[in-house]
């Protein structure tokens, strides 16, 4: 067999063992449209194929109007966010073939304004997270003394270190309950974090972190749904820690 006709051969038979999905793309445009419109596809996929790639064919080759947000392609910058099948899910964590659906769609997450299509303002979440003071607070800086490493036993980094893997994606917001009802809740995003500097015996700034976030639509709006630990892809538990920022407030944590 020739080079040229076993490679022909080959192409064919990744062809013909391509599946193929109906991707229901969720289409709106605030400045014109006046609802959103949903627009199906068919692509190919396999069991390698992630979500984001799915779309990212159709913008190649079927619509290049679709608006979504996208960068490391390996979760770990959480900028491509949205609903898959109602789930806040990373585009890019999240294989078809996992869907078990004929029909994938794809929407904007819940609880952000719209930019267009799939892409969502994330202003107001990186806001609420700038609000809880997310970096270590100490009189010793390096501004007023000279450079230092503060070290860690084992048993302080895991105080806090499943916290620290937060990305921002603004899933678990996506999927609070309270955040759909109230726009001035801190959100279990900023919540989460407030805990995860709470919890790092480096930082001396617990209690100024904890006077923030004692309001109204801080700590006690969340009504402990949980539904943003749930949708965390990278097992943040932010109700766990919202849950632990309590104790410190009533008393039962030091």
């Amino acid at each position: 067999m020739s080079e040229t006709t076993f490679a022909e051969e080959q192409s064919s038979t990744e062809v013909s063992s391509s599946k193929t999905v109906t991707l229901r793309i969720a289409k709106f445009n605030p400045d014109h449209d006046s609802g959103q419109q949903f627009v199906d596809f068919k692509v190919p996929y396999e069991r390698w194929t992630t979500v984001l790639d799915a779309v990212l064919d159709v913008k190649k080759h079927l619509d290049h109007s679709v608006a979504v947000r996208y960068s490391c392609r390996q979760a770990s910058c959480g900028s491509c966010g949205m609903k898959i099948n109602g789930r806040p899910r990373l585009a890019c964590f999240t294989k078809i073939s996992e869907l078990n659906s004929d029909v994938v769609t794809v929407e904007p997450m819940n609880n952000y304004p719209i930019i267009r299509d799939l892409v969502v303002k994330l202003d107001q979440m990186f806001e609420n997270h700038k609000k809880v003071q997310p970096f270590l607070l100490r009189e010793d800086s390096e501004i007023t003394g000279p450079t230092k490493e503060f070290n860690q036993t084992p048993e302080q980094l895991e105080e806090y270190i499943q916290f620290a893997n937060c990305i921002k994606c603004g899933l678990c917001n996506s999927a609070c309950p309270t955040m759909a009802t109230d726009s001035s809740f801190l959100g279990p995003q900023a919540l989460g974090q407030a805990y995860r500097y709470v919890a790092d015996n480096r930082d001396k700034g617990k209690n100024s972190r904890l006077k923030i976030i004692d309001d109204s639509h801080g700590i006690w709006r969340c009504h402990f749904a949980g539904s943003c630990s749930q949708v965390c892809p990278k097992g943040v538990d932010p109700a766990m820690g919202i849950q632990f920022l309590r104790g410190y407030l009533l008393g039962f944590r030091k």
